[in-house]
């Protein structure tokens, strides 16, 4: 991957280089020939008559020049249309799309000029976020999971000078752009780290590793401490691999004073670091795609560190069971019955369902910490796939204001979520004979009945929000940096929504 760095300049005192990529981006309104005729005053160049003409044409969206002097530098003058298809992402995606371009070019210098948030307040209410779009754009397009390739690329360094007429909210989204990617990028790189490497004993070490000499202090439960607990269901799960389960709580305590000692939110994360399907054994087509199953754990590492680097002025208590779910003759079976640390017993119908099982207990252990609210993440069901494809995450919870703020974050980051039913009606597809519930709810309604099944874990007394990541977690072809490698959905989201 490049080397990123950013650099922020007042419009009016910005300098051209001759050794760079300058981007300007033009709305595309009846100014627009009136801008281009003004262009030689305020950049220094000027447009040919076909170069104008192309411009103004619907057919051509941006144009590249070169300085009539020669230099080898370019201009590349890009059209924003404020139509339907405009929306809160466009200049991420965009940024994220030249970055293969300027890797290809060897382009050691960028300069990008900010256009007037006044323009787009439709579509950003918040200044500083509207800013900190373009700069995600860049480092989250130059992600590159090149660890295990014997040729790497090297490509050196990158800086990027942004400009605009804000300076002080343009480096305060600076900050934040860099604080957040850094989050996304290391919920990332524990995405793609294959199983056989990032086992549960292993996941907690890197975890532990990440956050030496930071204020988070992280707590690892292993086995022994694991079984004192009793938390059945992450034992279970974890039963057939040679890998035992780890518990690990990390805390982080941002709010200084008398503050500090408020109730924390918790952040609770499935961490199956590879998921057969145990003894209900997975198809083999797609099951590579497993080795992503921590998914929600990992995006729980990001926002953590996210928050640390920016300083949030929140407590939080981020909580991940981590276990590797395999067929073996030590595996748990399906009509086993497991009891788990709330002393609740789950009957086993399906051992693909596995990933509830070790939230019940992390749930659990959230609600006896007496958090403000838990909100937890997990690649739960491809049922929640079928209901909303790759581009949403469902979002399940009774409490109003929660599902508000989510979803309002949602679509400012466009890690969006969409409510889904969290009915009691539902409770009887779930219910068991010989046991307090069964851990799988039939064909139907798959999404909603793993949803009440973690209902039944945690504090009734305490807002909770399930988010459904199983879809957008992993690659999809949408937009400019989600492509090729699992996506890091939910620290941006989470990180706007706790930032609020």
């Amino acid at each position: 991957m490049l080397e990123i760095n950013f650099k922020a300049f007042d419009s009016e005192k910005v300098k051209y280089s001759t050794l760079s990529l300058n981007i300007i981006f033009l709305i595309n309104d009846k100014s627009l020939k009136n801008k281009l005729n003004k262009l030689d005053k305020t950049y220094n160049i000027k447009l040919s008559k076909l170069q104008k003409e192309n411009l103004l044409s619907e057919d051509v969206s941006e144009i590249r020049v070169a300085k009539q002097n020669g230099q080898p530098d370019e201009f590349l003058f890009h059209k924003v249309k404020l139509d339907e298809k405009f929306n809160a992402d466009y200049f991420r995606n965009y940024c994220a799309g030249l970055i293969s371009k300027i890797k290809n070019e060897k382009i050691k210098e960028v300069h990008v000029s900010i256009p007037k948030h006044s323009t787009f307040k439709k579509y950003f209410n918040d200044e500083s976020y509207f800013y900190q779009t373009f700069a995600e754009g860049f480092v989250l397009g130059n992600y590159n999971f090149d660890k295990y390739l014997s040729d790497k690329k090297a490509h050196g360094k990158l800086n990027i000078i942004f400009n605009s007429d804000n300076l002080l909210l343009l480096r305060k989204a600076l900050n934040n752009a860099k604080f957040v990617t850094e989050g996304v990028n290391f919920t990332k790189d524990l995405q793609n780290e294959p199983g056989i490497t990032l086992t549960p004993s292993e996941f907690a070490k890197r975890i532990s590793s990440k956050f030496r000499g930071t204020s988070v202090k992280v707590t690892v439960m292993n086995e022994r401490e694991i079984k004192q607990r009793k938390m059945g269901g992450l034992l279970a799960v974890g039963m057939g691999s040679s890998n035992p389960p780890r518990f690990i709580v990390m805390r982080y305590n941002g709010l200084k004073g008398k503050a500090n000692k408020s109730k924390p939110i918790a952040i609770v994360g499935k961490g199956i670091t590879f998921d057969s399907g145990g003894i209900s054994i997975k198809p083999s087509n797609g099951m590579g795609e497993m080795k992503a199953d921590m998914s929600g754990a990992a995006v729980v590492v990001g926002l953590l560190l996210a928050a640390e680097k920016a300083k949030l002025p929140v407590n939080l208590i981020g909580i991940i069971a981590s276990a590797e779910n395999m067929p073996s003759g030590t595996s748990m079976r399906p009509g086993d019955i497991v009891i788990t640390s709330s002393g609740k017993s789950i009957e086993v119908d399906n051992t693909d369902a596995e990933g509830r099982m070790v939230l019940a207990d992390a749930l659990h252990y959230a609600s006896k910490q007496k958090p403000q609210m838990i909100i937890d993440l997990a690649t739960l069901t491809g049922a929640c796939v079928v209901a909303l494809g790759e581009l949403a995450a469902g979002m399940f919870t009774k409490d109003d204001k929660l599902k508000d703020k989510l979803y309002s974050s949602g679509l400012k980051t466009y890690d969006r979520v969409w409510q889904m039913p969290l009915w009691d009606d539902y409770n009887y597809l779930i219910k068991s004979n010989v046991a307090d519930v069964k851990n799988i709810g039939g064909r139907w309604g798959g999404a909603i009945t793993a949803a009440k099944f973690l209902e039944m874990f945690v504090d009734k007394n305490i807002p909770w929000v399930h988010l459904d990541i199983a879809g957008p977690a992993m690659p999809n072809d949408f937009n400019n940096y989600t492509k090729k490698y699992m996506t890091g959905f939910g620290v941006r989201l989470l990180f706007d929504f706790l930032s609020e």
